[in-house]
């Protein structure tokens, strides 16, 4: 069993909710990477998502955007990312990692490599904003063959013929956007995003994450109580963009973001 298919079946056991925290890898210098995943476990996280910087991140909002170019400064690329997940892997053997990024890092690096390496380095999913199901069957197959769970994204305007299309490819879990727009939004509607659910709970079975728009404990706590997971992102990286450049530096940004998950997470074990 898979380490992503593992927590959801524990959470499950245990009448519990997952709680994803995103960070950008590299972000604000490659030193605090490790250690802040560490620390995000330590406070309540149940599977990391690390985004991999990318000089033109089109489903993010500024802060996410900001968060790639500080990582950028550094030259942090994807085998720097990799090198990173490998290291959390020599004390943290069971917490779930999620790349989360764009194609074209991948498509250089070639997909039979790439996921050779994100196996070897402890990867366990891979969420790639920008490429369709149309266009993947090379894609698929080898994030497959090496036992990488592909996850897909699904927004408000899809259909439900096209999420049942989308869910064929996907595994692990499903992304659902929560608004029409990027990363960092503030426009919520939980009793909307309660509804798509139950349509896409009718095409797969498939647990389902939600993210964008997720700010605090309390809207975490909300949409936990329709989905199988929050994500939350753009209000953590806010706290590193707020401490980037404090005296304090990383110890300041892994307190902060440590605080905010262990709300969130009392507020979705509530």
């Amino acid at each position: 069993m898979s380490r992503i298919k593992g927590c959801f079946a524990q959470l499950k056991e245990q009448h519990k909710k997952a709680l994803i925290p995103y960070v950008a890898a590299g972000d604000p210098n490659p030193d605090i990477t490790v250690d802040l995943m560490h620390a995000m476990v330590a406070s309540g996280a149940d599977i990391i998502e690390l985004g991999v910087p990318f000089s033109d991140p089109m489903a993010d909002g500024p802060v996410i955007q900001k968060a790639s170019e500080r990582a950028l400064v550094y030259g942090t690329s994807l085998s720097d990312v990799l090198a990173m997940i490998k290291v959390f892997r020599e004390q943290d053997n069971s917490t779930p990692v999620v790349l989360m990024g764009y194609l074209n890092p991948i498509e250089i690096m070639g997909y039979e490599t790439f996921a050779k390496a994100a196996q070897d380095a402890g990867v366990d999913g891979v969420l790639t904003v920008d490429i369709p199901p149309e266009e993947a069957d090379d894609y698929v197959p080898a994030l497959k063959a090496h036992a990488l769970d592909p996850i897909f994204l699904l927004s408000p305007t899809t259909t439900k013929e096209r999420m049942r299309h989308i869910c064929e490819y996907a595994s692990g879990f499903i992304y659902y956007v929560s608004v029409k727009g990027v990363t960092g939004t503030s426009a919520l509607d939980t009793s909307e995003v309660a509804q798509r659910l139950k349509i896409i709970n009718e095409v797969t079975d498939l647990p389902v994450g939600v993210g964008f728009g997720i700010k605090n404990a309390e809207t975490a706590a909300a949409i936990g109580k329709v989905s199988e997971a929050v994500v939350v992102g753009s209000a953590l990286v806010n706290l590193v963009e707020q401490n980037a450049h404090d005296t304090l530096g990383n110890d300041k940004i892994i307190k902060d973001i440590s605080q905010v998950l262990l709300s969130m997470r009392a507020a979705l074990d509530a």
